[in-house]
């Protein structure tokens, strides 16, 4: 075997993205295979730990972050724009002395098929994403034009979509699917363009899952059948390397307090009597349901973390520190939540699923209270509570929906119950994960996947 492979890793930005695709980087770059990964100066920080642990074989590709045009969905918008550096990146390929025999993109960002056509280089898709969140998404836009016919232009929110062909056959109503899939408009040519981009991806080399077959391995059997081979590998969970500089505490950057303030909180506490509560780096509570989620803090008997978006602190009640005392602890800005997950003390999660916080609840074997917003996270709820009985709903951020206080409050002290059912099956999955990644099938997978980047 060479040491000398090279691969091109191209994450999207955004930290859901970007943190697995960088935990899936370090894995490489341990087996021996020599990285160049796309970068923007937005980004960089998060590199420092690789680079001093890899400084021979870690490289940055530095390109300028893309000028956005106008469009209706902002996400599609940064999409289109990575496109602008198609041209850079040929460039930069063509001068190396050693260029890559891969690229690994995130599955967002379907126009690197072209790239690798055009390079004459395999393209392995990276989905952040679960299984079956991905089924869903795929099939979404493959038939959009069928779909769409199918729910004409009635206005039914509550209309049930349902997916025969994928495993279990999951219906989730319309109000729940995608918002920029939603948005969709047939020959829009950003909308074409981004769809033609996900309907490539069932067309590449290979696809790498942030996930485990002991959680979704009925998703994956279903993704091989569907691109037609076995190059489709599970290698998660993703987690960092807590015995080296990507460590718990310093997973996708800095914590907004710092962590050991947070875990000798933790420390003072019996094992778990803590609920976690946090609902990701991009979303942010409306008022009216800040307010049923502190009513319902005050009202239990709980300790709890909770942590805020920057953006949603004003809504914090005047004096909700001073009502609970000792119980809470409260975090504005980014959390070290994997740190705090995996403490003894924390015993169930209150979270938005997605799908990185899924794996870690998941990973912690902690009970999981569910309240997704949008994108996969509706999914990955079902998942959790309907497929695997290892969370309860708390909410579903919809229309007017906004969780009832005291109902609220008596699941989180119900959460905490040790001898739940769900308790009792979130320990045994997270025992599946960790050998998993220890000894097992996902160890298997990356091994097989990186043996086969060596024979390109």
């Amino acid at each position: 075997m060479s040491h000398s492979t090279h691969i091109l890793v191209y994450p999207f930005a955004p930290s859901g993205h970007f943190i697995p695709l960088l935990d899936l980087t370090r894995l490489l770059l341990s087996r021996g295979l020599t990285i160049t990964i796309v970068v923007s100066t937005t980004n960089l920080p998060l590199l420092d730990p690789l680079v001093s642990s890899h400084p021979s074989s870690f490289h940055k590709l530095l390109m300028p972050d893309p000028d956005h045009t106008p469009f209706p969905h902002p996400l599609i918008a940064k999409v289109i724009a990575t496109q602008q550096l198609f041209d850079p990146i040929v460039k930069w390929f063509k001068s190396h002395p050693s260029p890559p025999v891969a690229i690994i993109s995130d599955f967002l960002l379907g126009w690197t098929n072209d790239l690798a056509s055009h390079l004459g280089i395999r393209h392995v898709v990276f989905s952040p994403s679960g299984a079956l969140g991905y089924s869903i998404f795929n099939m979404l836009w493959r038939d959009a034009l069928e779909i769409n016919a199918l729910h004409g232009d009635n206005g039914d929110e509550s209309y049930m979509l349902s997916f025969p062909e994928i495993p279990y056959s999951p219906e989730l109503p319309w109000w729940q699917l995608s918002p920029m899939w939603r948005s969709y408009n047939k020959g829009e040519p950003g909308f074409e363009c981004f769809r033609k981009g996900i309907l490539d991806n069932m067309t590449c080399w290979g696809i790498v899952y942030n996930t485990f077959e002991g959680l979704e391995g009925d998703y994956i059997d279903y993704l091989k059948r569907q691109v037609g081979h076995d190059r489709v590998w599970a290698v998660g969970p993703l987690l960092p390397d807590d015995h080296g500089p990507m460590s718990s505490t310093a997973r996708g950057g800095s914590s907004a307090v710092p962590p050991d303030d947070l875990l000798m909180w933790l420390d003072q506490k019996r094992d778990d009597s803590v609920v976690y509560i946090c609902f990701g780096s991009l979303v942010a509570l409306s008022e009216e349901e800040m307010k049923a989620l502190t009513d319902a803090l005050k009202l239990s008997n709980v300790d709890f973390i909770l942590c805020v978006h920057e953006s949603g602190s004003s809504l914090i009640p005047s004096g909700f520190e001073q009502q609970v005392g000792g119980r809470g602890f409260i975090v504005i800005g980014w959390a070290p939540q994997l740190a705090i997950l995996q403490h003894r003390a924390v015993g169930s999660f209150v979270t938005h699923c997605g799908w990185n916080s899924t794996l870690e609840g998941v990973t912690s074997g902690v009970t999981m209270l569910t309240w997704p917003m949008g994108a996969d996270q509706f999914a990955n709820a079902m998942l959790l509570v309907d497929r695997l009985g290892v969370g309860k709903r708390v909410c579903e951020s919809g229309p007017e929906s906004v969780p009832n206080p005291v109902e609220l409050a008596r699941l989180l002290d119900e959460s905490l119950n040790v001898d739940r059912p769900e308790r009792v099956k979130i320990k045994e999955l997270s025992r599946a994960a960790i050998k998993a990644i220890k000894e097992g099938t996902s160890v298997t997978n990356l091994n097989t996947f990186v043996k086969l980047l060596y024979e390109l």
